[in-house]
Formats: structure tokens, C-alpha cells, sequence
């Protein structure tokens, strides 16, 4: 399984990171009907930080989102809103499905989400470092651009004097 894959798959939702049911299902070769099976059986095993259902609306907004609805068949005639796991549901995943594939496909999935939290911190510490350099050298420019100011007026003001019509003797 690649990575990549994994990750295209990884949306945000009410701010979290999350996989969505149909995307599991397909990875670990299943149907999304027996995932879901296998979670309301073990219900107790995924609180809502662990796993939560879309609202009609998010999952509408969502849909609108995926480029090639009909093509991957992605829950077109669902009746059903899907579930979204985030890491650590994920992770509970595990416990339920026990097959050698979701096994599998579940170590590729953390290893997803650790390398996009790792990402997601370099652009954090990245993002802080430009607003320091940033205001370092805004001071700077600022102090340029008053020097240049002050050179045009100089030489706005001798153009002026230069214009002005001389008095006194010849």
C-alpha cells in the first residue's frame, strides 16, 4: 500500500484528521457495510474523538469535493452518512478487524498520519520562522525606505531651488 494513497484519502473535518469508512473499507478489501457491522458491534470501543458520524450537510459538502463521484463509486446511492475515524479510531480499528490485510493496511494508515503530523509541525516551526524574519527585517526596510523618502525630497527640494528666480544683483 502506498503512503501517498493513504494520505489522498486523509480529509479534514470539524478539524480533525480523519479517514472515512468507504476509504477503509476499500483498503483493507472489505465492504463498508461489514466495517460499519463490525463497529456498532464494538461501539463502545470508538467514543467520538475516536470516531463520529457525518452530518447530512458535511457529508453533501464533502461529495462535492471527491472529482469523480460516479467512477469510484464513493457511497453515490448510500443512503447512509459515513462514519469518520481519526487516528486514534483507527487505531481501535485494529482490535475489531483482525484479518492479516487490516493489519497490514492499518500500520501504512498511522504511518500516514504520523508523516502529515510531522509535516504539519515542520510548517508550524517554518511558519514562525518567516514571521520572525519578517518582522526582523521590516524594521529594516522600513528604515531603507525612510532614507529614500528622505533623498527624494532633498532632491525635490533642489529642483525647486534650482527653478526659482534668482534675486539680486548681476
Amino acid at each position: 500500500m502506498e503512503l501517498q494513497t493513504i494520505q489522498n484519502r486523509i480529509y479534514e473535518i470539524r478539524g480533525q484528521k480523519v479517514l472515512l469508512d468507504f476509504d477503509l473499507a476499500e483498503l483493507y478489501g472489505t465492504e463498508t457495510k461489514k466495517l460499519k457491522q463490525a463497529v456498532r458491534r464494538n461501539i463502545a470501543r470508538f467514543p467520538s474523538d475516536f470516531m463520529f458520524e457525518l452530518t447530512k450537510d458535511e457529508y453533501n459538502s464533502l461529495r462535492s469535493q471527491f472529482v469523480t463521484l460516479e467512477n469510484t463509486g464513493r457511497g453515490k446511492y448510500s443512503k447512509y452518512t459515513p462514519f469518520a475515524f481519526t487516528e486514534q479510531g483507527i487505531a481501535m480499528l485494529a482490535s475489531v478487524l483482525r484479518s492479516p490485510k487490516a493489519i497490514e493496511v492499518n500500520i501504512q494508515i498511522v504511518r500516514a498520519f504520523v508523516f502529515l503530523r510531522k509535516y504539519a509541525l515542520s510548517h508550524a516551526e517554518l511558519t514562525q520562522k518567516l514571521r520572525e524574519l519578517e518582522t526582523k527585517y521590516n524594521k529594516q526596510f522600513n528604515d531603507v525606505f525612510e532614507a529614500i523618502n528622505f533623498l527624494l525630497q532633498k532632491d525635490k527640494t533642489l529642483v525647486e531651488q534650482k527653478n526659482r528666480k534668482k534675486i539680486g544683483f548681476k
